[in-house]
């Protein structure tokens, strides 16, 4: 694969994560200049997470079907008009759909960049460029708050938060000048998508979602649980019927490598600790603590200077440690967790200590998870694959911002940090059934992209 090519798929991915972490921040200015409730501003923070792991597993089918670079390109498209939409929006209401028309563009996209990558890079180049694209993720999730952050506080323009939601639009306008980079791949064999897999995949997941999201702020009324419960029998139906039928949209051997299992189990464990942990943080700089958005921005920059320190070494550590390394991160994102509270109250220099650490961690983990679960994927179940993981963590990061959300409401953020522990243990029990690798010999540098 060209480096042309690879910037244009790692820019999806870039723009698409950070269009999370962005609105985190910015939900409460949004609130007060659009005169929003409290559940439009949640509605419009979660609606994108909603789509976006609805569509997933349906649009890597649907790459199969009609090529990944022409899916990567409608996606592109879709979600750049919803980042424009979203910076334009008059009121709430148009934020709440620009967001949803945002995460179907994404979930579109997602998939494909993987596929893409699976199926156009040599194996053994495979490793490295998904390092790459691990470490895109981790410096996505924390570039967005602290551009955000300086965005807010400067308020060029008066145009603040419309500017940082804008910040995917020329990236995405570019990417679409481009796409003729990409190579031009299908899946072998390419077949229907099944309709009623993919319907009863989008209903599950989206009445899943959708009460994790507003479950709290709605009270946990009845309709959250019959709605919970619901999308239980649908996910249900959805996977008895992917054994029934001749062209499921998760291929039978996707699963099959007990490493593809178990690190994909690691992922949503590992996500249902690492968003909540990042957001709960901020909330608490600026809320418990008064904190501007640009000093918020400026305390847990050593956060993103550890990350991008730890996805810098992940791929040497990968081949040195295997899934070694993802245990050792998480467990030291356990450790790190319960640290938070104590570093809050002592000097600055204990509390950045203790990011740049969990930084480090994170962008580890991060940047060599992908690459691990991936190896041993089959060629015809690429894109399976490719949905379940950014499904893992879609619905990682929303099973663990609801569950960290109840706790920190009920018992403030020393009880949330215990929370983030115990999910980062689990996350480091479940990789050590991953097995270790193969040992990899070091690649050229000048190789990295081919």
């Amino acid at each position: 694969m060209r480096p042309a090519a690879l910037a244009v798929l790692l820019s999806g991915t870039f723009v698409q994560l950070m269009s999370v972490t962005v609105m985190q921040l910015a939900v409460p200015r949004i609130r007060h200049d659009l005169a929003a409730g409290p559940g439009a501003a949640q509605l419009a923070l979660a609606g994108y997470t909603l789509t976006y792991a609805c569509t997933l597993i349906t649009a890597a089918r649907l790459g199969d079907r009609y090529g990944y670079r022409r899916l990567f390109v409608l996606g592109t498209g879709v979600f750049t008009l919803g980042s424009l939409a979203a910076t334009l929006a008059p009121g709430v209401e148009a934020l709440v759909l620009a967001r949803l028309v945002q995460g179907i563009g994404s979930g579109v996209v997602a998939p494909q960049i993987l596929s893409l990558i699976q199926t156009a890079v040599a194996p053994g180049h495979r490793a490295r460029v998904l390092g790459r694209y691990g470490a895109t993720m981790a410096i996505a999730s924390l570039a967005g708050p602290l551009c955000c952050g300086v965005l807010l506080h400067f308020d060029p323009f008066g145009l603040g938060w419309r500017m940082a939601l804008g910040l995917p639009v020329p990236v995405g306008i570019v990417a679409l000048a481009l796409f003729r980079f990409l190579p031009d791949e299908r899946g072998a064999g390419a077949s229907r998508v099944d309709p009623v897999g993919s319907a009863l995949s989008l209903a599950g997941l989206a009445l899943l979602v959708l009460p994790l999201t507003l479950g709290q702020e709605a009270g946990w009324a009845a309709w959250t649980w019959c709605s919970l419960a619901v999308a239980s029998g649908l996910l249900a139906a959805f996977a008895l019927s992917q054994k029934r039928v001749r062209d499921p949209l998760v291929h039978p051997d996707a699963l099959s490598a007990a490493t593809t299992r178990w690190g994909i189990g690691a992922v949503l464990l590992f996500n249902a600790g690492i968003p909540s942990f990042s957001l709960l943080l901020s909330l608490h700089l600026q809320g418990a603590l008064h904190l501007d958005p640009l000093v918020t921005a400026a305390t847990v920059a050593p956060y993103a200077i550890g990350g991008l320190v730890g996805s810098g070494l992940a791929e040497a550590a990968a081949r040195r440690f295997g899934a070694g390394a993802l245990a050792a991160a998480s467990g030291s994102l356990a450790v790190i967790a319960l640290l938070v509270v104590p570093a809050l109250a002592a000097p600055a220099p204990a509390l950045w200590s203790v990011l740049a650490a969990g930084g480090f961690a994170f962008g580890l983990f991060t940047a060599s998870a992908f690459s691990l679960v991936l190896r041993q994927v089959p060629a015809h179940a690429t894109s399976s694959v490719s949905g379940l993981l950014p499904t893992a963590q879609q619905l990682g990061g929303t099973f663990g911002v609801a569950l960290a959300g109840m706790v920190y409401a009920a018992g403030a953020m020393g009880a949330a940090m215990v929370y983030e522990a115990v999910v980062f243990v689990l996350a480091a029990a479940a990789t050590t059934r991953c097995s270790r690798p193969p040992r990899m010999r070091a690649r050229p540098a000048s190789n990295a992209c081919s």
